[in-house]
């Protein structure tokens, strides 16, 4: 009998998550071995063999690494958080002079450190909109796509596949942020992808408490790069961070189930409520980017979107509601409400990013309604 990552591809997605990165059963050894603390290691006689200085690696990281490659299929490189892990793509993949098409409607952030922290190399930047239009100029002389999908906060979808053939044929690189969507909702690199960035603040930890990002790739010689310069630049996790993740992860499965289960009662009561309008969510059946995603997504999280009529309605609805809080960000096992205008995205004042947590459903949509109910 092999291993449990020789056979990764014959188990479940609740088996897979469970049992990733983990050693094989050893007699007297913990089921889950605790975080490796160490700044430098035992070099031994010879000199270094294996780890040798915690910056440029540890124990606790192959873990989780191994466990997050086998879910996207590639080899994965942990970060400290979403925003280094996209940085150290950026920085490890484009040169001087580069064009770099980035999506306009996805997370502010990274359009603010190309704009900030890049200005240096004079970066010829393009900025699409998640549904389009693609037209070849878009491509033309590219160095790096990259996409979000679906975007944050407003939930479109584009085409990973029919996108990475035409970067490919532009001789591009395509990158796409799959936070929203997890490792277990979409797997770009088979889609075509060279690159998977997310943030695994979100819901791979998924309790609120870690920040923590990752890149995963299917070329090799890319992916040392990368690790290169996560150890050169400093931009490297800690292990009680990647510890506490890991652990996480075990229930990753269970929690996107209830997470789905939640948006689709929320987005149901929703629907044709008098207070909501633009309501947006991959895994509803009236969604417009719906038929698109459920071709290329495995399955659909809790994260969805909608608009109040101004700031005061959504402050009023946050008060009046017993079990959603505001907090900016999502995929935690708490239900949340993100007015985004607040933050700089080009949105109305009542536009807002709604994460569905783990709470009874019945009770969610109750709460809910009655909040919304009540507002003013």
């Amino acid at each position: 009998m092999g291993t449990v990552d020789q056979q990764q591809d014959e188990f479940g997605d609740g088996t897979r998550v469970v049992h990733g990165g983990h050693p094989a059963p050893e007699g007297g050894r913990p089921l889950f071995p605790g975080p490796v603390f160490a700044a430098p290691y035992h070099l031994g006689e010879t000199g270094p063999s294996g780890d040798f200085y915690g910056r440029a690696g540890n124990p606790t990281w192959r873990a989780l690494e191994s466990a997050i490659g086998e879910l996207d299929g590639g080899h994965c490189v942990l970060l400290p958080s979403g925003m280094a892990a996209i940085s150290t793509v950026l920085r490890a993949v484009l040169r001087a002079g580069d064009k770099l098409v980035l999506p306009s409607d996805g997370y502010y952030a990274t359009r603010q450190f190309v704009t900030d922290e890049m200005a240096e190399l004079s970066l010829d930047v393009h900025e699409i909109a998640t549904p389009g239009p693609w037209g070849d100029e878009v491509f033309a002389g590219a160095r790096l796509v990259v996409l979000e999908t679906p975007s944050n906060p407003g939930g479109d979808v584009c085409d990973i596949a029919e996108l990475a053939k035409r970067a490919h044929a532009a001789g591009a690189l395509l990158a796409v942020d799959n936070t929203t969507a997890t490792p277990l909702g979409q797997r770009p690199l088979e889609l075509g992808a060279d690159i998977v960035i997310a943030s695994d603040t979100k819901a791979l930890a998924g309790h609120s408490d870690v920040l923590l990002g990752h890149v995963s790739v299917g070329d090799e010689e890319l992916a040392q790069r990368l690790v290169r310069a996560r150890t050169l630049s400093g931009a490297i996790p800690g292990p009680f961070e990647t510890w506490l993740a890991h652990r996480s992860m075990g229930t990753l499965d269970l929690r996107l189930a209830r997470q789905a289960e939640n948006a689709a009662a929320l987005v149901e009561a929703l629907s044709d409520h008098p207070k909501v309008s633009g309501l947006r969510w991959p895994g509803w059946s009236q969604d417009p980017s719906h038929e698109l995603a459920r071709r290329q997504m495995r399955r659909f999280g809790g994260v969805f979107r909608f608009e109040l009529p101004d700031r005061e309605a959504v402050e009023s609805f946050v008060r009046r509601s017993e079990l959603v809080v505001a907090a900016t960000s999502f995929g935690g096992v708490h239900s949340t409400i993100d007015r985004r205008a607040q933050f700089g995205d080009p949105v109305s004042e009542g536009f807002v990013r709604f994460s569905a947590g783990c709470e009874d459903p019945q009770d969610l949509v109750t709460d809910v309604l009655k909040a919304l109910g009540s507002s003013a």
